[in-house]
């Protein structure tokens, strides 16, 4: 099951990032919401690796006085997250569908 947490972390981080910027902290918050626990030394790394691997692009901005690391997400990324929805509609469909 940690496999299904993570990609669907992935996707979250990805469908905020294609919309506007996001930083670290909003994201943690956010994901809190929906019900992921998810550390600063789990989430920071994580959103590192998809800047490494392409999908997402990071950029320090002013913010209150200090800087801070926003993302958004490249072509890649949301080529990634088309994908990503693409799945997730399939696999709902399929483990949703209502019993013959």
């Amino acid at each position: 099951m940690k496999e299904l947490s993570r990609a669907a972390v992935f996707l979250h981080i990805l469908h905020h990032a294609a919309k506007e910027p996001v930083n670290g902290a909003w994201m943690s918050a956010e994901l809190a919401n929906h019900g992921y626990e998810i550390s600063p030394g789990t989430l920071y790394p994580t959103m590192h690796r998809m800047e490494r691997d392409g999908f997402l692009l990071s950029s320090r901005e002013l913010s209150e006085g200090r800087l801070i690391r926003t993302y958004r997400a490249t072509d890649a990324g949301i080529a990634a997250l088309e994908s990503g929805r693409r799945a997730v509609r399939e696999l709902a469909d399929e483990i949703l569908e209502e019993p013959q």
